[in-house]
């Protein structure tokens, strides 16, 4: 099978012609399916998508990996480049009120910036499950990934309001997509906020599949602790990815300790970059 992935939107651009910005779209192409998981912040997407070439109206499906604007607040550019109706996978939780609350700053809301009857309004269709989904024989979507390591945590920043009062957001709808390749997992990360590790091991429990071959997307280790990082990247090791490509929210001194490790298995995966498999 072969499989190509290209991000469409990211914080940096591999291309001068090419529009970055903080947040993530990444469109997979494998087993005869084109899915585009998330769609960055806003019209970047959609702008590098016809930069590249890239036919919108011809994507099966839309995953969100969670309900943070900088991955879905391009979903109506890109609807309206589509011209027909598509099926969005989702987790239930996207549509919370979701918040970001800082020390000594003003809580700032970070949720889907529109409606839900906007996108439906342009053809989007909500599939809205906990569950994984198949997407074809060798495509999965996560579903929940369960928490199981001690040193991966939610970031402390992020909250829900509920009932006007901000509680701790347990980001339930964060979810990945899983790929099997003659050659291992391919995992496609939105922004990991329940661990890159704890991904892993949950792709490899619901796939059965053990080896992992790559490992694509935005890891959350932006704000991880020197500990944390150093039980990740053993993990990564012990687990042999072969290719390692870090986007959006991992951080440049994290992306520098996975670059010194991995060396030409490590690349930045940033807007208009392509890899095949």
């Amino acid at each position: 099978m072969s499989i190509q992935i290209t991000t469409l939107s990211e914080n940096t651009a591999a291309r001068v012609n090419l529009l970055a910005e903080w947040g993530l779209s990444i469109l997979i192409e494998a087993d005869g399916y084109k899915i585009l998981f998330d769609t960055g912040l806003s019209f970047s997407a959609a702008y590098n998508a016809i930069t590249l070439g890239i036919d919108l109206s011809r994507i099966d499906k839309i995953v969100f990996s969670h309900g943070h604007l900088d991955h879905t607040g391009g979903l109506l550019h890109i609807l309206k480049m589509m011209k027909g109706d598509v099926e969005i996978i989702a987790h239930p939780d996207i549509w919370a009120l979701k918040y970001a609350k800082r020390p000594d700053r003003a809580e700032q809301y970070i949720g889907i910036p529109f409606p839900k009857e906007a996108a439906e309004t342009l053809g989007a269709s909500f599939n809205l499950t906990r569950e994984p989904v198949w997407l074809s024989e060798n495509i999965a979507t996560s579903g929940e990934i369960p928490m199981i390591t001690e040193y991966e945590k939610i970031d402390p920043i992020l909250y829900v309001k509920e009932k006007g009062e901000l509680e701790p957001d347990p980001l339930w709808d964060d979810q990945a997509i899983f790929l099997k390749s003659e050659n291992g997992l391919i995992i496609i990360l939105g922004c990991a906020h329940r661990g890159i590790i704890n991904t892993i091991r949950h792709a490899q429990k619901l796939t059965g599949i053990e080896p992992v071959h790559a490992v694509i997307g935005g890891t959350h280790l932006v704000s991880a602790s020197p500990q944390r990082l150093d039980l990740t990247i053993a993990e990564l090791t012990n687990c042999g990815v072969q290719k390692l490509g870090v986007s959006h929210c991992t951080g440049l001194p994290a992306s520098a300790r996975l670059a010194q490790t991995f060396g030409k298995a490590f690349f930045f995966n940033n807007a208009g970059t392509r890899t095949i498999f």
